[in-house]
Parts: structure tokens; sequence; C-alpha cells
């Protein structure tokens, strides 16, 4: 397929979105494939594929959309959690929060709560650590970000006040992390990640979990983190639709709104946006999907496993993740190795779970790794489901130009540079908030 046939078939396929409402799978690609492995950049060698039903025939079909559309959501969520993610535990457990500090930061502006989550089930105790910051100034509770870091909440901003992790965290220099212990030298390395200050004078609030707190991020047979609080519910070869990492993020930033809720008085609990970038951007779609208390989700250059299209496998692909990354998503996800077309889902039905609350998928021009492309068709087609339930779809008709954004129920923008997460990008995070 040329380039030009393969721009005409996009095209094609963005226009007819709403009108076609994926009552049928859509075609569209090349019947080639790169190597086993080796990352695809061309557009031309896409391979062919067939793009699984957002709404199934008997859902449209239906007179009352919105109940067929409640009943054909649970069966999305249901397939992707047996055969992504992973399904989280059913087992009963206790969750307690307690301030453990709170103080002025960010020059004054903002004031700064540390609390200590304490998880309890008959099997031990898991203490995750939560950071918050809200306006100094504000006159009642405010939206708030609420979104996992990498390498301990210490790292994200310069304020000598927040605790040190304690969990284990992957071994970097640059983040001050030796023996995969965090140190004092990681303070303040990832503030250009989290604009306290930026989104404090917005008037927003801003929350954050080091994921390591939660589950650590390394293939250790699901024996640590929240995993170890239920034994019973591990994966395995005669279990394997049960939760990996990614999901045991979701379900610990879930655990971490219950905190926000009840505990912190300067947050409007009811407007939470879970956030994140790269794996912790696939977690964020994952949790808003899970956990509809979320008023909305924003995925930040999340890639495969996240907004991206699985079955364009550019860049990184389901095989490749699976196999850098054995523990991110569930063992059944693990059938679909350079097999993408045999899966029963795909990322914008993801998009689409959740509607018909804001979402916003987010790119980088030069991160190839991750699809941008592909994260743009994913938000375009999942927002079909949005046009149906009265509400509106993306504005772009076509991938845009770098440094384009497009801000509303449905939300897509394209910065020009590389894989990260930066001031440019949250400014329109911050535009997107003030919808909720």
């Amino acid at each position: 397929m040329t380039r030009h046939h393969r721009s005409e078939t996009t095209r094609s396929l963005i226009s007819s979105a709403a009108t076609l409402a994926f009552t049928g799978c859509i075609l569209i690609g090349s019947p080639l494939r790169a190597q086993k492995f080796e990352p695809n950049y061309d557009e031309a060698l896409v391979p062919k594929y067939e793009l699984p039903p957002i709404v199934d025939a008997a859902t449209a079909e239906e007179h009352d959309f919105n109940a067929a559309w409640g009943k054909r959501r649970k069966e999305l969520l249901r397939l992707f959690g047996e055969q992504m993610y992973g399904s989280q535990p059913t087992t009963s457990f206790q969750v307690s929060c307690q301030k453990i500090e709170s103080g002025k930061s960010a020059g004054g502006k903002a004031l700064r709560q540390q609390f200590r989550q304490t998880i309890s089930t008959d099997s031990g105790e898991h203490s995750i650590d939560l950071l918050v910051f809200t306006p100094q100034d504000a006159s009642g509770p405010v939206p708030c970000f609420l979104g996992l870091n990498f390498y301990g909440n210490h790292t994200v901003a310069p304020d000598q006040e927040i605790e040190i992790t304690q969990s284990w965290c992957r071994n970097s220099e640059d983040k001050g992390v030796k023996d995969n212990r965090a140190t004092e030298a990681g303070r303040g390395t990832s503030s250009s990640r989290w604009p306290v200050e930026l989104i404090v004078d917005a008037g927003f609030g801003v929350a954050t979990v080091y994921c390591g707190d939660i589950d650590p991020d390394r293939h250790d047979e699901f024996q640590d983190g929240v995993h170890a609080l239920f034994p019973e519910h591990r994966p395995s070869q005669e279990h394997p639709d049960r939760w990996g990492t990614i999901s045991a993020w979701a379900w610990g930033l879930s655990r971490a709104l219950d905190c926000i809720q009840q505990e912190v008085a300067e947050v409007d609990g009811n407007r939470v946006v879970v956030v994140g970038h790269s794996r912790l951007g696939k977690t964020a779609l994952w949790t808003g999907a899970t956990d509809t208390r979320f008023a909305a989700a924003i995925s930040n250059d999340s890639g495969c496993g996240g907004a991206a299209l699985s079955r364009r496998a550019i860049g990184e692909t389901v095989g490749r993740i699976n196999t850098v990354f054995p523990h991110w998503f569930c063992p059944n996800f693990k059938q679909y190795n350079e097999n993408e077309n045999a899966l029963p889902i795909d990322q914008h039905q993801l998009v689409a779970l959740l509607a018909p609350r804001p979402v916003y998928v987010a790119s980088a021009s030069e991160d190839l790794w991750a699809d941008p492309r592909g994260e743009f068709l994913s938000a375009k087609l999942g927002s079909s489901i949005y046009v149906q339930l009265g509400t509106m779809g993306l504005a772009l008709e076509e991938f845009p130009q770098p440094d384009t954004a497009s801000v509303g129920r449905v939300s897509y923008h394209l910065r020009k540079g590389k894989h990260d997460i930066n001031a440019w990008d949250w400014g329109h995070y911050i535009e997107f908030m003030k919808q909720l």
C-alpha cells in the first residue's frame, strides 16, 4: 500500500466513524509485517488489520441506547480485564489514611500535605504515601490532578519536607537511586514533569503517589507490593487473567482517591482527574475505565498498551512490550504477541470506556516508539461513542501538525519533541480541567 493510499484510507476511516458507529469491523493497513520484535516506523508497513467494533449490532439496535451501552461497556471492561490488564481482586480489605505532615510549599503559593495510607488484609499490611498540593489561598475545595510518579514523591518538587520513599526503586544516577534505594540526591529531579506552581496558580490541586509504593516496577512473580496482600489472586498458569502491575497501579490510584475523598477537604473529590505519562499513561486510562469516580482521564505518550492501536504494530508492539516488561499485563496478553489481530479488543474501545466523561490523549511528534498516529486514531475512533451518547467527539478530523492541540470533551494534542511530559502539555491539561 502506498503512502498516498494509506492517507486516503485514514481520511475515509475518520470521516465515516460517526455514521458507522463501529457496528462492524473496519479493515485498514498493509499486508506486510516487520521482522519479529524489530520496530517498524514505516506507515507503508503497517499490517492489514480489522478493528473490533465499539458498539456491537445488538447494542446499536436497542431502542434505549444509553442502557444498551451500559451493558456493552461491562462486556468490554471484562474483556480488557481478562485478556490484557488483568482482573483486580474482590477480597475484602481495609484502608486507613493518616496525615503525617503539612506546610507551605512552592514559595508559599501551595499547601503541601502528606498522607500515609495503610491497606490491610488477612495476609498483612502495606503502606502507600500520598502527596497533595493545593492553592494556599483557595476559597474552597478545588479540582485536582492525581497521577503516579516514577521515582518517589520527593522527586516531584525541590521541597525539603517531602518524605523520601523507602520503597524499591529502579537504579538511576540521574534520580539519585543507588542499590535500588532513593537518596537525597533525587530531590526535585522530576520537577519539570510536575509544574506545581503552574498548576496551583491556575487554581487547581495536584496529587501524586510513587508507583513503586503500590507495586515495584520489576518482574518479581507478583510477590511484592499490593500483590502480596492478595496471594489468592496472583496470576498463574491456572489463572492467566489476574492482575499485572498496571492493573495493580490502577487499583492503588483508586485507593489514593479514597483518601482524597475522605481526608483532603481542600480537594473536590468529585473533580479528580487521573493523569499519567508513558507506562503511567497506560495506567491512567485503565484507572479511568475501571473507576468511574474519576471525573476524567489524561494519557500522555502512553503508546502500546495505552492509547495507541495495538494492531498498527508501529514502534513498541505487543510482543516487544510483553517480552521486556512481562509483569505489566496479565499472562493472557502474551498469547497476542505478534498476533494482534487475534485480540478481541483494541485501544479505541478503551478510550470509549471513559465516555461520557472527558478524556485527553496526547502525543509527541518525535516519539515514534509510542505511535502518535495510532494514539490519534484511537482517540478519534473512540470518540464516536461520545457522539452517540449525545455529547461532543474529537473535533480534529486529520492527524495534526506538531504543536497542535484540540481541547474539548475528547481532546488530543501533538506536541513537538520527544517522549516526555512538560509545561506545554500541562498548560493544555489545565485548559482541559476548566470544563469540569
